[in-house]
């Protein structure tokens, strides 16, 4: 699905380059390279403040934490994404509360977000799915009429922008009160290990996030709050900050493979191709269809010719057993159903070329045709 090797030989020199600077250095937690690697990023998603973390899953635990939820608090989110947006919610002793996303860009519905809201609503957790912007508009809308919290989820959307309806154009993840992503490798700005961020222009929260993320301490063997363990090594920085330049390049790469994906499949009656919505951009963390035919016998077509495919996500979180006991049983999600039983996604990554696409689409077409 993603070729990780070639993109690093692409820019093997650099790469080793830093790592080695590192080395030298021997500062391998919180090294200069961490901190020039957050000014960096800063800088990219004009965004005030960036804290560096271990993963995309602790960055989100650290979100949440810093706002002062307590056990029993509602968190509304989508059920269409991966577990680790909820999963969170659930260690925090939070409720998940799902609501529906759009069919069309499976981004979470605004209009039953708000229609999900009770009096122990708290704060709200959009996910930029698959690269490209939830209704990030009507969703602040929403929280500040009922003074909650948003932590965007943009570990699948970094690089991306949303056009507010005025013209101002913000990237995703810095909207909201935090936002939090991730740089597993797969990612369209992927470590070589795991890695996450804090995004905030909030500076009292990008405090609190700080501390939090460094056992709960601001002075050295003085705990202030309940913190946790969680920090990018110095390695991962250095690695991430020579890929950071070339992001947009490789986020373009995706959109180049996508528009190949859509001209191939545009007449083809079974596939409906990704939409993008007229706000945001897309830099296609997948590229995943809609597929009306028999979904598991295309999987084991394109498998026994060497192609892989995933489907991104098989089981919603309101269907997960995790959940079992947050009185969730009730919860009905058609779309999300529907979703679940009819997307696949296809290969894309930076190093792509046409015989490749072309190789890809024939088999998907052909088995479609036969």
């Amino acid at each position: 699905m993603v070729d990780t090797k070639t993109q690093y030989l692409q820019i093997k020199d650099e790469v080793d380059a830093a790592i080695h600077a590192v080395l030298d250095s021997a500062a391998y937690i919180n090294g200069k390279a961490v901190q020039d690697f957050a000014a960096a990023l800063a800088v990219y998603m004009g965004v005030k403040h960036v804290i560096p973390c271990a993963n995309g899953t602790d960055a989100l635990q650290i979100a949440m934490m810093a706002i002062g939820l307590e056990p029993g608090d509602e968190v509304i989110t989508p059920s269409f994404t991966y577990i680790a947006t909820t999963e969170v919610v659930a260690l925090l002793r939070l409720k998940p509360v799902f609501v529906e996303v759009d069919p069309i860009t499976f981004c979470m519905d605004p209009v039953l977000l708000e229609k999900a809201i009770t009096p122990k609503t708290k704060a709200i957790v959009p996910v930029h799915l698959y690269g490209q912007a939830a209704p990030m508009e009507e969703i602040l809308n929403i929280a500040k009429k009922h003074n909650f919290y948003v932590i965007e989820d943009n570990a699948q959307a970094i690089g991306c922008s949303y056009t507010f309806s005025d013209g101002t154009v913000k990237k995703t993840g810095t909207m909201g009160h935090i936002g939090a992503t991730s740089f597993y490798p797969s990612k369209n700005l992927g470590a070589f290990g795991d890695g996450g961020a804090l995004f905030t222009n909030d500076d009292a929260l990008a405090h609190t996030l700080k501390t939090i993320a460094n056992h709960g301490q601001e002075k050295r063997y003085y705990h202030d709050i309940v913190g946790c363990n969680s920090r990018l090594d110095s390695i991962q920085a250095a690695i991430l900050n020579i890929k950071l330049k070339h992001l947009d390049r490789y986020n373009q790469a995706r959109a180049n493979v996508a528009t190949f994906y859509n001209q191939a499949f545009e007449n083809c009656a079974v596939i409906t191709t990704p939409n993008t919505a007229s706000y945001s951009t897309h830099v296609f963390h997948q590229y995943t269809i809609l597929f009306d035919g028999d979904r598991d016998g295309l999987i084991a077509h394109l498998a026994a010719k060497g192609i892989p495919s995933m489907i991104y996500y098989p089981v919603p979180g309101h269907k997960q057993k995790m959940f079992a006991s947050f009185s969730l049983p009730d919860t009905l999600l058609p779309t999300t159903d529907d979703l679940t039983n009819r997307v696949i996604s296809l290969p894309i990554h930076t190093e792509m070329d046409t015989e490749q696409l072309t190789y890809i689409t024939e088999a998907v077409l052909n088995f479609i045709n036969k």
